[in-house]
């Protein structure tokens, strides 16, 4: 028996996951993730109310506690498009400076997760889910630096790295639909849009109940759909694109079109910006110049 489609994560993210009766999803997820019992205190205000599929940023900002009662912002972004890497040093940079009152000691400083849910392939790598932290390493001695304990107690933390941001890449297309642990079920669901019966991953079954496309009111079940459709017309304009770039790229005369053609790609953002230059023959800088007139 085939099983019942779900609303997609990120649909979810933008429409009823902010609701504190759905928090016991987003809390089931973050806590697998970080393998920490995560309790959401509150939604922050963000730019990810946006709707449309082209807006510049999707995420959501959650202050959260973990099991040391420790208070902790989690930034979840989620996007299908590149040009990404700097954007998250952006996003935890910003959710420091926002949360850092006038005034007061850098020892205040909020402990920041940047979380990124990513549906395009962001760099070479063969895993699906990667993780990055600071630390400093002695270039002579190769040891990794310690917190003294004046600082751990300032700090309230016992490693230097826990201190700076920390950050999870989750490549969903990367995942080859086979569930090793309750972190696999969470990812064979943002991938594929159901979960199966025999899941038991925290926040899973919630999700089962809540998601299900057919409790959607009309007018939302509607919105949903067209949001697909618009998915779905996008990729196929990106393929198109892209086939047509390759055999007019190297053609004298159709600048104009060749212009339009990278606008698409860029728009789409599937496709890394050398990528674009190449299939349709502009010179890599006019392809970047495009990019920065899109902001």
């Amino acid at each position: 028996m085939s099983k019942r489609k779900l609303i997609s994560f990120d649909w979810a993210m933008k429409r009823l996951l902010r609701s504190k009766a759905n928090f016991e999803i987003l809390e089931g997820f973050l806590s697998e993730l970080v393998d920490d019992d995560i309790t959401i205190l509150e939604v922050l205000e963000s730019e990810s109310n946006k709707v449309n599929r082209w807006d510049k940023f999707n995420r959501v900002d959650l202050k959260v506690k973990n099991s040391k009662e420790e208070v902790i912002i989690i930034e979840v972004q989620y996007d299908r498009e590149l040009d990404y890497l700097q954007r998250i040093l952006y996003g935890a940079s910003r959710v420091i400076t926002e949360h850092l009152q006038e005034g007061e000691p850098y020892s205040k400083i909020v402990k920041v997760i940047s979380v990124s849910i990513l549906y395009f392939d962001l760099g070479h790598g063969m895993d699906y889910v990667y993780y990055g932290s600071t630390s400093f390493t002695g270039l002579h001695k190769k040891d990794v630096l310690q917190l003294s304990q004046g600082q751990q107690e300032l700090y309230q933390k016992s490693k230097a790295y826990e201190i700076f941001p920390e950050y999870y890449l989750i490549k969903v297309n990367n995942f080859d639909d086979i569930a090793k642990n309750t972190l696999d079920e969470w990812i064979y669901f943002l991938k594929n849009e159901e979960i199966k019966d025999n899941f038991k991953a925290k926040g899973l079954k919630k999700a089962k109940e809540e998601l299900d496309i057919l409790k959607l009111p009309e007018e939302e079940r509607l919105a949903y759909e067209r949001y697909q459709d618009d998915l779905h017309y996008q990729a196929s304009m990106v393929e198109s694109s892209y086939t047509i770039g390759v055999k007019e790229g190297k053609k004298e005369g159709k600048n104009e079109e060749k212009r339009q053609i990278a606008s698409n790609l860029i728009s789409a953002g599937v496709l890394d910006l050398e990528s674009i230059s190449k299939a349709t023959g502009i010179a890599l800088e006019e392809i970047k110049a495009m990019k920065d007139n899109r902001r």
